[in-house]
C-alpha cells in the first residue's frame, strides 16, 4: 500500500518545533517556541494535553516516563510523563541548550549548548556529569551510540566530532558543515543519528546528501542522495529496524532511503515548503511524524511495515526474494527501469531528474500538496476537490495490486503541470485565538474582551468591558460549548456548533435592554451550522454553512436573509454597515480567492461592495476583518499588511500599514485588535514568536503608526507626499459621515484641510527650489484657490514669472469652477454666459492676466453705448441670482486659510468688476500686482467639500479672489453692512437710490480711479495710426495689435512711456473727480466705482507698488497671449 501524507495541522507558534513518539507509539509529543509540550493522541486530536515547561523550549527527549527539556532559562529540566509534574533540574549552562537526547536505555542524557560545551548527565543522579570541551562554536546536535561507547556532536564551527564517553576524549573529527557564529544563522541544524541496535553506521546530513560513516574505522562508507533533494538536508533519523534512513531538508523535502540498496524509496514534499526541523519514526515503523519551523505538525503513513519492509517500492534484487509474499508475479514489472510505484511521485520542479523511473500522479506533483491522493475510499472527497475526478477509477485497482493497471492509469490521468489549488481558509472570528486552546480569547475589540476557559475545573466565559460605564464585567456559564463570540455596546452575541443531539444555536445577551428579559436564543435549521457572527447598531447577523446570512434585530426579531456566493470566511459589523468575506472561488499556488460584500442595513438598505475580489498579499490568508472606530472597513492578512477601504477612489483598497516592519524577529507578529483614523492609531498586541497572544499574563496593547507604501519615503519629497495622501485617505470618513447624515467634527475636517494645504505648499516650495515648474503646476492643481494664490505669491517672489502666470490662469479657472451653480437648478443659468453677455470673446474674463485690464480701460467707453441696455437687463437678472451676495444674505464665515495677509484690510467683493468691461480679455491687472490685498477670509483647501455642509448654495460658490479680480454680476448689488465701514454704508444707500432710476447709458471705465500705464498713454497717441493701417479692426483687436507693437519698442522707450504715466497720475485723479457727477446721472456703475475708490483709500494698509522694471516685466509676460 503506497505511503500517504496527511494534511498538516497547527501545533505550536512559529519557531523551531521538535517531535517524537512515546515509547510504545501511542501518542505524538511535540514541543515548540511557545514553551509548551503537547501530547497528541493522533493528528486529528483537537484538544491535546499541554505541559508548559518554560518560556521557550528548544529541544526535548522522552524515555521511560521521563520528559527532559532544554528551555530558555539555560537549564535542562525534567518532568514526569504524561503527568507533566516538574521533577528537578538536571544541569545548567551559561546560555541556552540547543539539543538534548537520551541514551538507549534512558539512564543518561546528553545536552549541547551555545556556550560550546557538551554535558552527559546521569538522570537518576544529576551530580554525575561529564563535560566535553573542544568545539569552537555553539553545539547544534548530539547523538548517543546505541552501545553507549561514543557520543557524536555537530557544531557551528563546521565540525562533526566523535567523543569517547569513558575518558571524554575526541576520537575523530570531520570538517563537514558550513561555519557560522550562531544556531540561528546555521544553514542546517545537522541532526545526526546512529544506526539502531548495532550502531554500525553513523548518518550525518551534509549539504544534499546523507553521509554514512562506519564505526571504529570512521571511514565514509557511502553517501545517500537523490535528485529529488535540491536543498540542504538538516535532519536524519533511522527506522526502528535500522534498514531505512529518512531525511528532511530546509525546503520541506523528505526522502526515505533503503540503506542496503542505497536507493530512495519514498519522496514527499511539504505542503508549503517550510523547513523540516523535527523528524521521528514510529517505534513500530509505518509512520513518520515531522514538524516545521512554522510550528506545524504532519504525519506520513504506510512508509514501511513493522518489520522494516517497504510496503511498495522499488527494491534491490538482493532483497526482492524476501518480499515475494507481498507481490504477485506481475509485480516484476516494478523492477524494470520504466516506472516506479506511486509512492515515489516525480517532482515536476526538479528539472535535473531526467530519468523516467517515476510514475506521474494525476497532478504531476508529489503527494505533499495537501494530501492530494490518498488511496482509500475516505480520500475521495479530498482528491475530487484538489484534482481530477478520474482518480476514483484507480481505487479498486490499487487494492488488488495488479500491475497491468499502471499503463492504463497513465492514459486515464493526463499529465497536468499547472498551478495547484490552495486549501480554502476555514471560517474564523476576528479578534479570536484558535478554538482548540483551553484558554483563549473569543473576541478582543474596541468594546471589551471575551475569554473562554475550557479545562477540567471550569467551562465558562468571562466578559470584560474597557469602559465599565457600558456594563460591568460578566461571568457566563458555557454549558453549550460556545465557540464564537462578538461584543458591542449593546449586547453579547454567542454561537455554538451543532452536535448529534443539539442544533447550532445563536445566543444573545442584550444587556442594554430596558425590559427584564435580556437574553434570547435561536436554533438553526437541521444540518446548518453557524460559522461566523457579528453585531452592529441595533442588529445581529450570522453566516451559516448553508451559505446564508441571517440578520436579526438586537431584540431577536428575524429580519433579512440573503445567500452568499461562497463559504463564509469572516464577517464584521459597525453601525449600519455589515461586511462579509467569503470564498468566491478556489485559489491556486498558495493564494486565497476571497470576495467581499459591504451592505448598509439602515433605512436605505443598499449594497456598497457587490462581491468584489478581496486583494490579499501573495500566498497569504485573511487574519482580521473589521471597521475602524470611524466606520471604515479594514482587514489584515497573514503577511501583516493592513488595508483600508478608500472611499475617495471608487471604494478601492489601499495598504496603510505593514506590521512586519515593526517586528524585531522573523517569527514575531502583531495581533490587530482595533483601528482609529483620528487620531491615526493601529492598536495591536505584540506576539513574540507567535501569531496570537496567550490569555495569561494579560497582553499589553501597543500602538503602531500608519505609513502608506509610497516610493522614496526616505526623501523629503516622498515623506511629504506620503503624509499628504495619508491625510486625505484618513479623512475620507468625514465626507462619508456628512453625506449619510451622521454627526462629525467640523474642526477635524478644517484641521485636516489645513494640514493638507500646508503639505502641498511645502512640496510646491521644494519643487520651486528644484526648478520643477511643471511639477509645481501639478501640485497647484491639488490646492484650493486660496493656497494657489499663496503659491502665486511664492512663485513671483522666487522670480518664476512664467510659473506665476500659469498659476494665475489656474486660479481663475478654480474660481470659475467654484462659482458654477451646483444645487439651485430653478434659477440656474450659465454663469459665464452672464459674465460674457454681449462680449465677443468666448474665453472667461478670468482667463487673462490683470495687467491687460489697464490697457483696455481708456477707450472702453466708446464701445459701451451699444451694450448698455443689455447690461441693465443683466443687472436685473443678477438681482435674482442665488450666487450673488445681497444685503439680505448673512455674511459668510469661512475658516482661516494658510494665506498670511493682513486681517485689517477692507472686505472686498470677489465678483465685482468694472462696468465698462465688455471684453473679458481686458478684465484685470496681473494677479501678482495685487497679491498683498488678499483677504484672510478666502476659503480653505477644498472649500467645496469643506463648506458644503455649512451653506450648500453660497459657500462653494463665493470664493474671494483679489479685490480687483471680480465678477460683473455683483456690480450693481449692494454689499452687506459692516460695522464701522461708513464707505460701504454710503455706497449701499446710493445704490438703493439710483437703481430704480437706471436707464440705458454708457458706463465709465475704471481709468477714473486708476493711474494710466505707459502702454495706455502710448495707445492713446498711436490709436489713429493703428486704425489707419487696419480700418476694420474692432476694439479688442486694436488692443491686441497695440500690444504687439508696444512689445517691439526698446526697453528704454517703454520706460519713457512708463515715466510719463507716473507723471500723469495726478491729472487722472483730478479728472476722475470732475467726472464724479455727470449731467445725466444715469450711470450707477460710476458711483459704484467711486465708492470702491473710497473703500480702497480707506484701507489701513496700502500695497507697496512694484518698481518700474518689475511692472514692465510683468506686463510683458501678461501680454504674451496669442
Amino acid at each position: 500500500m503506497p505511503s500517504t501524507q496527511k494534511p498538516m495541522r497547527y501545533g505550536h507558534t512559529e519557531g523551531h518545533t521538535d517531535v517524537c513518539f512515546d515509547d510504545i507509539g501511542s501518542c505524538i509529543v511535540t514541543c515548540g517556541s511557545d514553551g509548551d509540550v503537547r501530547i497528541w493522541e493522533n493528528l486529528d486530536d483537537d484538544d491535546p494535553k499541554s505541559i508548559n515547561v518554560g518560556e521557550k523550549a528548544y529541544s526535548f527527549a522522552l524515555k521511560n516516563g521521563r520528559l527532559v527539556t532544554a528551555v530558555s532559562n539555560n537549564t535542562v529540566q525534567i518532568h514526569t510523563f504524561p503527568e507533566g509534574a516538574p521533577d528537578g533540574i538536571l544541569t545548567r549552562f551559561t546560555t541556552n541548550a540547543n539539543h538534548v537526547v537520551f541514551n538507549r536505555d534512558g539512564t543518561k542524557i546528553a545536552a549541547g549548548s551555545s556556550d560550546f560545551m557538551v554535558k552527559v548527565v546521569e538522570v537518576t543522579d544529576s551530580s554525575q556529569q561529564k563535560t566535553f570541551r573542544g568545539h569552537d562554536a555553539p553545539v547544534l546536535s548530539l547523538s548517543f551510540d546505541p552501545q553507549d561507547a561514543f557520543l557524536t556532536s555537530a557544531s557551528c564551527d563546521g565540525s562533526v566530532r566523535v567523543w569517547k564517553i569513558s575518558d571524554q576524549t575526541c576520537v575523530t573529527s570531520w570538517p563537514l558543515l558550513q561555519k557560522c557564529n550562531d544556531v540561528i544563522n546555521a544553514k542546517s541544524i545537522c541532526r545526526l543519528a546512529w544506526q539502531p541496535k548495532s550502531g554500525k553506521l553513523l548518518a550525518v546530513p551534509v549539504e544534499k546528501v546523507v553521509k554514512l560513516y562506519r564505526r571504529e574505522t570512521w571511514d565514509n562508507q557511502f553517501d545517500l542522495s537523490d535528485n529529488f533533494i535540491t536543498q540542504t538536508l538538516s535532519i536524519v533519523t533511522w527506522s526502528p529496524c535500522g534498514q531505512y534512513v529518512a531525511a528532511g531538508s530546509v525546503d520541506g523535502s523528505i526522502a526515505v532511503w533503503n540503506v542496503d540498496a542505497q536507493e530512495c524509496v519514498e519522496r514527499m514534499k511539504h505542503e508549503k515548503g517550510y523547513t523540516i526541523c523535527g523528524l521521528a519514526w514510529h517505534p513500530k515503523g509505518g509512520q513518520i511524524a515531522y514538524t516545521d519551523t512554522e510550528g506545524n505538525l504532519g504525519l506520513l503513513e504506510n512508509v514501511c511495515n513493522r518489520d522494516g519492509k517497504k510496503s511498495s517500492g522499488k527494491v534491490s534484487s538482493a532483497v526482492t526474494k524476501d518480499y515475494n509474499d507481498l507481490f504477485d508475479e506481475d509485480d516484476d514489472f516494478l523492477n524494470t527501469d520504466l516506472i516506479e510505484p506511486r509512492s515515489s511521485p516525480r517532482v515536476v520542479s526538479n528539472e535535473e531528474d531526467d530519468d523516467d523511473d517515476d510514475l506521474m500522479l494525476a497532478s504531476g506533483h508529489p503527494r505533499h500538496r495537501g494530501a492530494i491522493i490518498e488511496d482509500d475510499e475516505n480520500s475521495l472527497d479530498t482528491a475530487l476537490m484538489k484534482v481530477n475526478s478520474n482518480l476514483e477509477k484507480d481505487d479498486d485497482n490499487d487494492q488488488d495490486g495488479s500491475i497491468p493497471v499502471l499503463p492504463v492509469s497513465t492514459t486515464q490521468r493526463p499529465f497536468y503541470d499547472g498551478p495547484m489549488p490552495t486549501p480554502q481558509q476555514k471560517p474564523f472570528q476576528s479578534g479570536s485565538t484558535p478554538s482548540h486552546l483551553t484558554h483563549r480569547f473569543m473576541v478582543w475589540n474596541s468594546i471589551g474582551i471575551i475569554r473562554c476557559y475550557n479545562d477540567e475545573q471550569d467551562n465558562a466565559i468571562d466578559v470584560e468591558f474597557h469602559d465599565t460605564s457600558i456594563h460591568h464585567a460578566t461571568h457566563l456559564p458555557n454549558s453549550l460549548n460556545h465557540t464564537m463570540a462578538d461584543l458591542s455596546s449593546e449586547a453579547i452575541l454567542l454561537a455554538c456548533e451543532s452536535t448529534e443531539e443539539l442544533a447550532s444555536k445563536l445566543h444573545c445577551v442584550h444587556f442594554s435592554s430596558w425590559d427584564s428579559n435580556k437574553e434570547w436564543t435561536v436554533d438553526m435549521p437541521k444540518d446548518e451550522d453557524i460559522e461566523a457572527i457579528c453585531l452592529g447598531q441595533g442588529w445581529a447577523a450570522c453566516a451559516t454553512s448553508a451559505m446564508l446570512t441571517r440578520v436579526f434585530t438586537i431584540g431577536g426579531v428575524q429580519k433579512e436573509i440573503f445567500s452568499l456566493p461562497g463559504p463564509v470566511v469572516s464577517m464584521a459589523g459597525h453601525g449600519e454597515q455589515l461586511v462579509v468575506i467569503y470564498h468566491r472561488g478556489t485559489g491556486f499556488d498558495g493564494d486565497q480567492c476571497l470576495g467581499v460584500q459591504l451592505i448598509e442595513l439602515g433605512k436605505k438598505k443598499r449594497q456598497v461592495l457587490h462581491g468584489n475580489p478581496l486583494p490579499l498579499t501573495r500566498k497569504s490568508y485573511l487574519m482580521w476583518v473589521g471597521f475602524s472606530a470611524e466606520g471604515t472597513p479594514c482587514y489584515v492578512d497573514s503577511e501583516g499588511i493592513v488595508k483600508m477601504l478608500n472611499r475617495g477612489l471608487g471604494n478601492t483598497w489601499i495598504p496603510v500599514c505593514d506590521t512586519r516592519e515593526y517586528c524585531k524577529g522573523k517569527s514575531d507578529h502583531y495581533w490587530v485588535i482595533g483601528i482609529h483614523e483620528n487620531p491615526q492609531q493601529l492598536r495591536c498586541i505584540p506576539c513574540k514568536g507567535a501569531r496570537f497572544p496567550p490569555t495569561l499574563p494579560r497582553p499589553a496593547v501597543a500602538i503602531l503608526s500608519f505609513k502608506l507604501p509610497y516610493c522614496q519615503i526616505t526623501t523629503e519629497k516622498g515623506q511629504m507626499e506620503e503624509q499628504f495622501w495619508r491625510s486625505v485617505v484618513f479623512h475620507n470618513h468625514l465626507d462619508y459621515l456628512s453625506k449619510n447624515g451622521y454627526e462629525y467634527d467640523e474642526n477635524a475636517k478644517n484641521e485636516a484641510a489645513k494640514e493638507q494645504q500646508e503639505l502641498l505648499m511645502k512640496l510646491f516650495a521644494l519643487s520651486c527650489k528644484l526648478e520643477r515648474e511643471f511639477r509645481c503646476v501639478e501640485l497647484a492643481d491639488l490646492m484650493t484657490q486660496n493656497a494657489v494664490n499663496l503659491a502665486i505669491k511664492y512663485a513671483s517672489r522666487s522670480r518664476k514669472l512664467i510659473l506665476a502666470q500659469r498659476l494665475s490662469e489656474m486660479a481663475v479657472e478654480k474660481a470659475t469652477e467654484m462659482a458654477a451653480p451646483e444645487e439651485d437648478e430653478e434659477e440656474e443659468e450659465d454663469f459665464r454666459n452672464h459674465l460674457n453677455a454681449g462680449y465677443s470673446n468666448s474665453t472667461t474674463e478670468w482667463s487673462q492676466p490683470r495687467v491687460r485690464n489697464l490697457l483696455h480701460e481708456q477707450d472702453m467707453e466708446d464701445s459701451k453705448e451699444a451694450d448698455a441696455v443689455e447690461e441693465v437687463e443683466e443687472m436685473q437678472k443678477f438681482r435674482q441670482n442665488p450666487f450673488c451676495k445681497t444685503v439680505g444674505l448673512p455674511e459668510m464665515s469661512t475658516p482661516k486659510s494658510a494665506v498670511i495677509t493682513s486681517s485689517s484690510q477692507g472686505r472686498v467683493n470677489p465678483f465685482k468688476v468694472s462696468a465698462n468691461q465688455k471684453d473679458p480679455t481686458a478684465h484685470s491687472a496681473n494677479i501678482l500686482d495685487n497679491m498683498s490685498k488678499f483677504s484672510k477670509n478666502t476659503p480653505t483647501p477644498n472649500s467645496r467639500a469643506v463648506n458644503k455642509q455649512k451653506s450648500p448654495v453660497i459657500k462653494p460658490l463665493m470664493p474671494k479672489p483679489k479685490s480687483k479680480q471680480a465678477l460683473a454680476a455683483t456690480f450693481f448689488q449692494p454689499r452687506p453692512p459692516r460695522a464701522g465701514d461708513k464707505a460701504v454704508e454710503e455706497k449701499e444707500e446710493k445704490a438703493e437710490n439710483i437703481l430704480p432710476e437706471i436707464q440705458a447709458a454708457p458706463t465709465e471705465n475704471t481709468e477714473n480711479k486708476r493711474p494710466k500705464t505707459g502702454f495706455q498713454m502710448w495707445l492713446e497717441e498711436n490709436r489713429e495710426s493703428i486704425l489707419a493701417d487696419n480700418p476694420d479692426l474692432e476694439e479688442a483687436d486694436i488692443i491686441k495689435e497695440g500690444m504687439s507693437r508696444f512689445r517691439v519698442l526698446s526697453s528704454d522707450e517703454r520706460m519713457i512711456w512708463t515715466e510719463k504715466a507716473k507723471g500723469g497720475a495726478a491729472g487722472n485723479s483730478a479728472e476722475a473727480k470732475k467726472r464724479k457727477r455727470p449731467a445725466d446721472a444715469k450711470n450707477e456703475g460710476k458711483e459704484k466705482l467711486e465708492e470702491k475708490s473710497k473703500e480702497d483709500s480707506s484701507l489701513p494698509k496700502k500695497r507697496k507698488p512694484l518698481d518700474p522694471s518689475t511692472n514692465v516685466r510683468l506686463s510683458a509676460f501678461a501680454f504674451k497671449q496669442s
